[in-house]
């Protein structure tokens, strides 16, 4: 086992029904701390857990309106998060921050409100979490249209400033779930950021002009393993005519196992706890058996082709992703094997299918999330970093809880 896996606790926020965090507890990462304001995508990371036999975290649940993101960066909320980095700290020689805060305000297809949207203020204060709270190491996953589209991306960048000016270095990287092995084309922005300090004592120069690690020093391409230039050129099939429950051989010259057939077969969809949890259809059946197998060019009624990767996981109302070769829509364990969870992992049958979907939609994907924890762990390994780096964190933390009791109490 790696030696930074047992010495990190992860403190997660915005934890959905936690795919984001499944990626880092499967390397041995410790979830000390889970955030998510919605109680029924908390009630399904608790049913995941207990179907992947996975401790709950240390320091429980923080639910409802105390999970609020907003009010943790004050008053007694962000004292008390900061005692329970600091108990943390006597097990662990790094804590980490990670999350994808909700993206409609930033996403094309949302509301697209930006910064100043209610959803798109939670992104403010995770980033003003993490320049308060100073935890060693942080990842903020996001929407594209953070980075693309011009008010967006100045919205972004003063993010960005302002970690900077708290003593935060860090590397951003525009992924594509597919080169983690995701059987996915899904967008979306990385950003990474470590303490200056810790990075430095790391052995790393850097650069006193620059917010950004040097480059080459974060290892992003040693978990790519199919880069977007070679996996979108090979031959994928176009379209066939649909046929229900009918047989269509695996073309040659393409990567199996991105397939979306690969992945209902590896996660043994017809017999998984969620497989007969899907939106049974008032009306329209005959237009589901009118699209072709593949063909997803349309915005909803898009059809899966079964030796193809899928578009990118949107299965609200609006997004209707049909079977390859069923007249009907995708079941919630065929969505969890698009999204590349474990075959074990299950939502909790009580749940409403709306909820099932969302929660299933907003995961970050398993693989790229388990790919991202593994870069990390490369880059932490790599250095001269040593358990002795301890002391002088813990030390360097002193003022900031000082500061918290004096304001705050």
């Amino acid at each position: 086992m790696h030696l930074i896996q047992h010495k990190t606790a992860i403190f997660s926020f915005f934890s959905g029904s936690g795919f984001l965090d499944l990626g880092f507890e499967s390397l041995g990462f410790n979830i000390v701390y889970v955030n998510e304001i919605f109680l029924p995508f908390l009630q399904a990371y608790r049913h995941s857990r207990q179907c992947l036999n996975l401790p709950q975290p240390e320091y429980g649940h923080c639910e409802g309106e105390e999970a609020d993101v907003t009010r943790l960066v004050e008053g007694k909320p962000a004292l008390h998060l900061r005692e329970l980095m600091q108990d943390a700290r006597k097990k662990h020689d790094i804590i980490g921050f990670i999350a994808g805060p909700p993206c409609p305000d930033f996403s094309i297809g949302g509301k697209n409100r930006g910064g100043e949207g209610d959803k798109g203020k939670l992104s403010a204060s995770y980033i003003e979490l993490i320049c308060q709270q100073q935890p060693d190491f942080f990842l903020f996953e996001n929407v594209k249209g953070l980075w693309r589209t011009k008010q967006h991306k100045i919205f972004y960048d003063a993010l960005k400033n302002k970690l900077s000016e708290s003593g935060y270095v860090f590397v951003e990287r525009l992924i594509n779930a597919i080169e983690y092995g995701v059987p996915q084309d899904r967008d979306r922005i990385i950003l990474i950021g470590f303490r200056k300090n810790l990075v430095k004592d790391m052995g790393i120069s850097l650069d006193e002009n620059s917010e950004m690690l040097p480059e080459d020093i974060f290892p992003w391409s040693s978990e790519i393993l199919y880069p977007k230039s070679e996996v979108f050129s090979n031959p994928w099939p176009d379209t066939d005519a649909f046929a229900c429950d009918g047989l269509l051989p695996c073309p040659d010259g393409i990567p199996k196992e991105l397939t979306v057939q690969f992945w209902f077969q590896k996660n043994d969809v017809a017999n998984h706890p969620n497989a007969e949890h899907y939106f049974q259809p008032r009306a329209g059946i005959k237009r589901f058996a009118a699209v072709d197998e593949g063909d997803d060019s349309k915005k909803s009624y898009k059809r899966l082709h079964r030796w193809r990767y899928s578009p990118t996981a949107c299965y609200g109302n609006n997004e209707v992703h049909l079977h390859p070769y069923k007249v009907r829509r995708l079941s919630v364990a065929e969505t969890l094997a698009v999204q590349s969870l474990p075959k074990e992992f299950a939502l909790p049958e009580n749940m409403t299918l709306s909820n099932m979907f969302k929660t299933v939609g907003n995961g970050v994907p398993y693989l790229a999330s388990k790919g991202i924890a593994q870069t990390i762990i490369k880059f932490l390994e790599t250095t001269e970093w040593h358990s002795e780096l301890s002391p002088p964190i813990n030390k360097q933390l002193e003022l900031p809880l000082k500061f918290l009791e004096k304001t705050y109490t």
